[in-house]
């Protein structure tokens, strides 16, 4: 009877160490790429911490990658200065400016992640940089663009126009992201789990 009940007891899903210790370090670049400041030239700042974001989704993955991120972001919200210019605090999810490219970011994490787990284990450049585009830069603005429109009473065709300053930044870093997780999958190709079949076809 004791093991009867054992057996059909559900079991609970735990992160290995290694991948939580992956995330925390994840999440912890978000917050140092943030250590050099905003660049301000509209309503939302330019920072090198969507680099860390796009970063977390193509090096580790769609889950790993966006609870990097939801980790980093909850820790923002709980107080702690992380965003760059020592900004944090729950106003910075509500009535900023940049509200909406926060919860873009992880959906950009995941959309990266994710997108990156289906061309492995070769990651070719092109492809890569295309999904990198899509998470990193496509699946952020979808989020920020009318948040910001929204929070700053504006409207949208003007909000994409205040945008597209920011395009030419985020394609260098959508490179540089492809050209160092191309390394790191190299040097270690497990990082990611493969979707199911996905070597038998490779």
């Amino acid at each position: 009877m004791t093991d009867t009940i054992h057996s059909s007891a559900p079991t609970r899903r735990t992160l290995p160490a290694r991948d939580l210790a992956q995330i925390a370090i994840f999440a912890a670049l978000i917050a140092a790429l943030g250590l050099p400041g905003p660049l301000n030239i509209g309503p939302v700042p330019i920072t090198l911490q969507t680099l860390g974001v796009m970063l977390a989704g193509a090096v580790l993955g769609p889950r790993k990658g966006t609870l990097a991120v939801l980790l980093f972001l909850v820790l923002t919200a709980v107080g702690l200065p992380l965003l760059a210019g020592a900004r944090g605090g729950i106003g910075v999810f509500t009535v900023s400016p940049a509200a909406g490219y926060l919860y873009g970011w992880l959906l950009g994490a995941f959309v990266t992640g994710y997108l990156t787990a289906r061309l492995l284990p070769k990651y070719p450049f092109w492809p890569a940089l295309g999904a990198t585009i899509l998470g990193g830069i496509v699946a952020v603005y979808l989020l920020g663009i009318p948040v910001m429109a929204l929070n700053l009473g504006l409207p949208l065709w003007t909000t994409i126009g205040l945008n597209v300053a920011f395009i030419p930044g985020d394609l260098i870093k959508v490179i540089v992201t492809v050209l160092v997780a191309s390394q790191v999958h190299r040097a270690y190709p497990a990082l990611i789990a493969l979707p199911k079949g996905r070597r038998a076809h490779l």
